[in-house]
């Protein structure tokens, strides 16, 4: 005869992976910086004052009062053909023809990353990325089980022959990379640097990951044609896009652009994920897109945030130290600061936060060995008084 213990077992440890993989750094300070006195550069939020809230509210009233059992109802998984049809449309008027079939939509395009490290990556598989990298992608791949190499780079990206010979060192199958106002560092890597990754991948049977979510925030120069159209590319590189930060980011609308086979991958790992991105959203997003100027609204909000890197700009020389050097990108969210010799960006955070103001130090964002004396700022979010006012307490700061 058995006797039942009267004593309460433990429950089951969370997986590896859940236990090993962190919380994200810019979630934390954001945590910490969330009172109201504090000016944050830390964030990647886009401006909410800029929202076209009518816009979007008028067009969830329309479809929720023309065709509620349709908004209110399941959807495909690779999306409502509306949208899709809007989006490739898009692309091709922009120079890379595209098909509403080749557009898989996504809840944001972080879900987008999370289903092709799904379809693409097995525990233990070399993952390549970009020196420093969107830090959300170091997760994605961490959670997968990757094998997360940095390729060395400079000033525009990834070095193509670095690039060749990890891939041949690693027998990697994937480079992750967002050519265009990067996160964090604001870069945009020049045509010829993208031919020439499309080349390596194409000669070394490579899989290319081209985020884009800040593409059409341009302020000045030309724009650069996706890594997606350059020759060796087309049939290997795939599209991440969003909504989030040029319509509005609750809306948790991206999608991905794939050759079919990779596509399909992705498809029947979102079914196993939430069945499809919210109807009412994508119903919402197309009606939209048929009745705004979105490319209007993105101009407008596009000035705005020009001012507002002009602003920064004009202040970082006087608020940080002598010695230190930063970026001027041409377009985007972000720029990068490097402090001298002696300084680190994350033990100083503190004594900044203490006079409310917030960044975010660059260390995590690297893939490799940190650069532990660099930062990130975003322009976008504060007027250029309150970018003014924040960069004085950040002199004090760092002083």
């Amino acid at each position: 005869m058995t006797v039942a213990s009267s004593a309460t077992a433990p429950t089951p440890p969370l997986a590896a992976r859940a236990a090993a993989i962190g919380g994200s750094p810019v979630r934390d300070i954001l945590a910490v910086t969330a009172r109201p006195e504090v000016i944050n550069f830390a964030g990647g939020l886009p401006a909410p004052e800029l929202f076209d809230a009518k816009g979007v509210a008028a067009a969830y009233q329309a479809v929720l009062a023309e065709a509620p059992g349709r908004a209110l109802q399941y959807s495909t998984t690779e999306g409502e053909p509306a949208l899709r049809t809007a989006v490739a449309e898009r692309y091709t008027a922009r120079g890379l023809a595209t098909g509403a079939d080749d557009i898989l939509v996504t809840t944001g395009s972080q879900q987008a990353l999370s289903l092709l490290a799904t379809a693409l990556v097995e525990p233990g598989d070399t993952v390549l990325v970009e020196n420093p990298c969107y830090l959300a992608a170091l997760q994605v791949f961490a959670f997968a089980g990757a094998h997360v190499v940095a390729v060395p780079g400079d000033a525009d990206g990834v070095d193509p022959e670095a690039l060749e010979a990890l891939v041949v060192e690693h027998r990697a199958k994937l480079l992750y990379t967002v050519p265009t106002f990067q996160n964090p560092t604001g870069r945009t890597m020049p045509a010829g640097r993208r031919t020439a990754l499309a080349e390596v991948a194409a000669r070394r049977g490579l899989w290319i990951i081209e985020d884009d979510p800040y593409g059409e925030l341009r302020f000045e120069g030309e724009r650069v044609p996706w890594i997606a159209s350059c020759p060796g590319g087309e049939d290997r590189t795939v599209v991440l896009g969003s909504f989030s930060k040029v319509m509005a980011p609750g809306l948790r609308l991206g999608w991905l652009r794939a050759p079919a086979e990779l596509r399909r991958a992705c498809a029947i790992a979102k079914q196993a994920a939430d069945l499809h991105t919210p109807t009412v959203n994508q119903l919402a997003a197309a009606w939209y897109l048929e009745r705004y100027d979105l490319d209007a609204h993105v101009g407008r909000v596009a000035a705005v945030y020009g001012e507002r890197r002009d602003a920064m700009l004009a202040g970082l020389g006087e608020a940080l130290p002598a010695g230190s050097e930063w970026n001027r990108p041409e377009g985007g969210m972000f720029l990068w600061v490097r402090l001298p010799e002696g300084y680190d960006a994350t033990e100083r955070l503190p004594g900044v936060v203490g006079h409310n103001v917030a960044y975010v130090p660059g260390a995590p964002f690297y893939g490799g060995a940190p650069d532990p004396r660099t930062l990130r700022l975003c322009f976008v979010t504060q007027t250029p008084e309150e970018i003014g006012e924040g960069l004085r307490r950040l002199r004090r700061g760092l002083s």
